[in-house]
Formats: structure tokens, sequence, C-alpha cells
């Protein structure tokens, strides 16, 4: 019934928070805080508050807010009398003192996430977006499955009290978003820009997904002929790898893992650009090729050894591919601003793109 309970001082220090399925931003409490503030006096708060994706219903006893999230509609009275027995415990750990003036207050900075008085001589603000391709690429070369895993990480030394907006390109390419704390949920909801006074040092801004099939890029491709021969002691191998969208970037660190099938006893193979490994113990053919350079495709190419008498390996091993490719979001996301508001400084900025595979299978 209820998901999440925020529990609010009268100076408007979120203190205490529990959950009891999944963790909710406190910047849902951006809709209490905005009704407090519409509110003749602070304490007369409607009790139900509708937001896009939740209700949020309060109280408010001896100068504490108990605000709860609800994510279905339920009898708002029945989450009141709930939050009436919240307060009672309070009331009764605390003893008939104020509670509100027990618990701290003033001692709590409005942002919890960040201390006061932080300085610097050089200020900056940088972000590194990363995006993992996941994908099944079958025998034919056509996409089974395709999805990018992102995040965007922040590395901010900013000193003061810096109030930062990041704007987008294409920030409706996002699926799935999920928000570091310090993120005004609301305005993404309307503006789809990430507004938020950031923690000092490093921290994950957000992650998100990019699930339509058609707005992921496969950034290479492989010729593959793995053969092995019926009643007969040898097998060809044959692989080329090679870029597939031209987006003027080089893609590198390329490594190709193969699980051959076990009745492989040896590879006399041939590289074009890079070396090889194989282990005749756990069977593993590894090809560190490097980056591609699209005038010359690496292949790797030659004979495979089997076990005599044994039957014919009764399916192909599937390719393993590992790359990475700098200064590119392979979804198209990009940065389109940053701004700073509440500080007089110009801080340094900068932006790094990369794009890595994460399981990027193919099937031969």
């Amino acid at each position: 019934m209820i998901h999440s309970l925020f529990l609010i001082n009268c100076s408007g220090d979120i203190f205490l928070e529990k959950h009891w399925k999944s963790v909710v931003s406190q910047s849902v409490c951006d809709y209490f805080f905005e009704a407090q503030e519409k509110a003749a006096d602070v304490e007369n708060v409607p009790p139900v508050i509708p937001t896009p994706h939740h209700y949020l219903i309060s109280i408010c006893r001896d100068k504490l807010f108990f605000v709860s999230v609800i994510q279905t509609e339920v009898p708002p009275l029945f989450v009141i009398e709930f939050l009436h027995r919240v307060a009672d415990t309070f009331q009764d750990y605390f003893g008939d003192s104020n509670v509100g003036d027990t618990l701290p207050t003033g001692q709590l900075s409005n942002i919890p996430w960040r201390r006061a008085g932080v300085k610097y001589t050089n200020n900056e603000a940088y972000f590194d977006v990363v995006e993992e391709i996941d994908a099944i690429i079958d025998k034919s070369g056509s996409t089974v499955f395709a999805e990018i895993q992102g995040v965007i990480d922040a590395c901010i030394k900013l000193s003061g009290m810096p109030d930062l907006s990041l704007s987008f390109m294409n920030p409706r390419l996002l699926d799935d978003v999920s928000f570091h704390p310090c993120i005004r949920f609301k305005r993404w909801e309307s503006e789809r820009v990430l507004s938020f006074i950031p923690p000092d040092g490093n921290f994950r801004l957000i992650s998100y997904r990019v699930s339509s099939q058609n707005l992921v890029a496969i950034p290479v491709y492989v010729k593959h002929s793995i053969n092995f021969k019926e009643n007969s002691s040898c097998g060809r191998f044959d692989v080329t790898i090679g870029p597939k969208q031209n987006m003027g970037k080089t893609i590198e660190g390329i490594t190709v893992t193969v699980h051959m099938p076990k009745v492989v006893l040896n590879m006399n193979l041939t590289p074009t650009q890079g070396s090889y490994t194989f282990d005749p113990v756990t069977k593993v053919l590894t090809w560190d090729v490097g980056k591609i350079t699209p005038q010359k495709l690496p292949s790797l190419k030659g004979l495979v050894n089997l076990q005599s008498g044994a039957p014919k390996p009764e399916e192909n091993p599937s390719l393993n591919i590992q790359f990475k490719i700098q200064q590119l979001a392979i979804s198209g996301l990009k940065v389109n601003r940053l701004d700073m508001y509440g500080e007089k400084y110009k801080p340094f900025k900068g932006v790094k793109y990369v794009t890595k595979a994460g399981k990027f299978q193919v099937r031969t």
C-alpha cells in the first residue's frame, strides 16, 4: 500500500526515509514543498497531493511532516490513520516533549548530499557518458536482440553551492532512467532537463536504457565460416571483422573470444592483424585484434585439428566480441549545454563519450 515514507522537519530537511519496495527519489517531495509554498500556513498543506506517478498523503504532528508515497489509489483515511500511529510511536519513544524540537534541526544541511563551505582553486565539472551495447547477431547477420545500457558519471569540483542544469539534444531516446537523489524529478518530467545541486566529487548522475531495437546501431559486422567435416580430423576456421556504421570514429580494443567444441585438439591459424592464443585445456580461442582500419580488414583463418574418430560437433560456437569507441555515444545521445546558477565564477566544463561492448555475441 505505502511505497515510501519521508519525515520532514520544519526547516524542510528530509531527515529520515523508509522504503518498503524500490527506492523513490527524495525529489518526489518537491511536490509537497510546492504545496507548502502555496498554502497560507506551512502546516496547512492538502493531505492528499496527486503527482504524475504517485499520490502524496501527509500529516503534520509536533512540527514534523510525515509524507507517504502511494502508487495506487487507496482510501486516504486509512493511510492517514497509519501515519498517526507512526507519529504516536515517535511520541512514545521521545516522551511528551515536542518531538520536532527533540529531533535534530539546523545541524542538518538543506542539501544532505553536499557539505557546506566547499572551496576549490580550480572549479571544474566533467561528465562521462558511457554506453554498453548488449546484442545477439544471428548467423545471417540479422539482429536478434539489441539494447544499450548507459550511465552518466560526474566529477564535480565546484566551490560554494552551485545549481546546475544539464540539457540534451535528444533526451527522448532514454528509457527506464534512474536518478541520483540530487536531481529534481519534476523538472525532468516536464522539460527533460537534469536540474540539480551536485554532490562534491565523483558520483553517478543517471543510468538509463535504450531498448528500441531500431535505435540501436550495431557498429561492427563479422563474416564467418566455421566448418567441421563428418568423419574427418580437421575443420576450417575463417573469421573477418569490420566496421558496420560509418561514424567517423575508430573502433579499437577489439577482442574475439570463442569457446570451441571439446573435440578440438588444436588450431593452426594465421591472423592478418593482431595475435591469437588457443588453450587446448579450456578450448578457448582468444584473438586480440586491436583497432580496425577500414582499408585492411582483420581476418583470422586456418585449420582446426579434431580428435580422430570423434563425432562432428552438433553446433558451431558463438563469437563473443569486445570493443571500444572513444568520443561516441552509440545511442546518439548528446549533451546540449551545462548551465550554472547561484555562483558567479566560470567553471571548466567537459563531456567525454565512450561506447563499449557489453554482452555482444555473434552466432555462427
